[in-house]
């Protein structure tokens, strides 16, 4: 049974945008076989056995504690005196069995199909997304009572798990923060079991603890969503008032107290006049979505531009790129911090581009009124960009 990614987005939808999304926590439940297709254990097994995976993207937690490296591997030295550390299963079944929990970071660039969610809900939150795994096997919290800097998204692919959920004791905590956060209450607010099937959101900042307590071994992962602040915004905003010589210039440190008041009042006066445009929330999201990080997905053996080939598929590997029009009807591509200008009769073959998927040369040639050749060269400027990818359709 293969997973319907987008399935997955659709839980998400208006109501839980509007009502939910930073801030409350929501439980999914969910069927058993919800997630089958995503990731299973023959997955995990396979992920392990090859790929070399160093700390901390692959890691043992305990007690709130990661296990050293060696606990677990033995470093193997390459005839070309590299060194890189092998995974002994037995000591690694051996610490597992006996209360750690294993983690694997950005299991999303490692494995296809959390690749193809994770660009989803990209698409659907406007904000990166990456995926970690987590196995664990006893009561045993790995974390201890803790909190995220960053909204997640837990799906349970396997197994059970506790989770005791105690809320925040601050609003819109950061990972560079001014304060401390006060410790949870004693009590959780809520304390829930997700099964096979269920999916949980929690906002960042919310205070919880997991344990595979329920006498079953546990598979989960967590879709963590990157923030986008008011400190992202001024700081960006700082960066585009250099070009006033106000901002450019130094500060009058041995200034009269009129001076160093005229310049601190100049500063004002360029900050409020920005945020007096209606506009700068909307330039600011539009610049972190144009500059959208790409995922990395070569397009071999196609190193000398992309051929003429109807039946080759192309897709776009960043989520949020923005097609608009020009003064002049041109079609305006902006996606993973590039910008390209193409002729009006290519605007839809890239909204269809841009909707996300997977489309072959000849249908986006069919799309645009062009032929499959003009499409190819158009295509590989955008592989040129690191924007888009292409091989055999599947």
């Amino acid at each position: 049974m293969t997973t319907d990614v987008p399935a997955v987005v659709a839980h998400l939808g208006e109501d839980f945008l509007a009502q939910v999304y930073g801030r409350a926590y929501r439980h999914f439940p969910g069927d058993p076989d919800r997630f089958a297709g995503l990731l299973n254990w023959d997955d995990l097994n396979a992920l392990l056995t090859h790929h070399r995976l160093e700390p901390p993207r692959l890691r043992l937690a305990a007690g709130g504690e990661t296990l050293p490296q060696h606990a677990y591997s033995v470093p193997v030295t390459t005839r070309r005196s590299t060194v890189w550390h092998r995974l002994k299963p037995a000591e690694l079944h051996h610490h597992l069995a006996d209360g750690a929990t294993l983690v694997l970071d950005a299991v999303d660039e490692l494995h296809p199909t959390l690749g193809r969610l994770a660009q989803e809900l990209e698409r659907h939150l406007r904000t990166g997304i990456q995926v970690n795994a987590y196995a664990s096997w006893t009561p045993e919290e790995g974390f201890g009572v803790h909190w995220d800097d960053h909204d997640v998204l837990v799906l349970q692919l396997d197994g059970a798990k506790r989770w005791r959920i105690y809320g925040p004791t601050r609003q819109a905590p950061l990972h560079r923060d001014t304060d401390v956060l006060e410790p949870p209450p004693n009590e959780p607010l809520v304390e829930l079991v997700l099964h096979t099937g269920d999916m949980l959101y929690l906002p960042r900042g919310w205070w919880h603890a997991v344990a595979a307590s329920e006498g079953v071994h546990s598979l989960h992962f967590t879709c963590g969503m990157q923030t986008t602040t008011g400190a992202d915004l001024l700081q960006w905003l700082s960066e585009e008032l250099r070009r006033e010589a106000t901002v450019r210039s130094d500060l009058p440190r041995f200034g009269t107290e009129e001076e160093k008041a005229d310049f601190v009042r100049s500063l004002g006066d360029l900050v409020v006049k920005e945020f007096e445009h209606g506009t700068l929330l909307d330039r600011f999201l539009a610049l972190r979505d144009a500059t959208d990080r790409a995922r990395l997905v070569p397009s071999l053996p196609y190193v000398e531009g992309v051929p003429p080939d109807p039946a080759l598929s192309v897709h776009l590997v960043t989520a949020r790129a923005q097609l608009r029009s020009d003064g002049e009807g041109n079609a305006v591509l902006t996606a993973g911090g590039e910008e390209w200008t193409f002729s009006p009769q290519a605007a839809p073959l890239l909204s269809l581009l841009v909707d996300g998927g997977r489309h072959r040369l000849d249908a986006l040639a069919r799309a645009a009124g062009l032929r499959v050749g003009q499409v190819a060269h158009l295509v590989s400027e955008l592989v040129d960009g690191e924007v888009a990818a292409v091989g055999r359709a599947g």
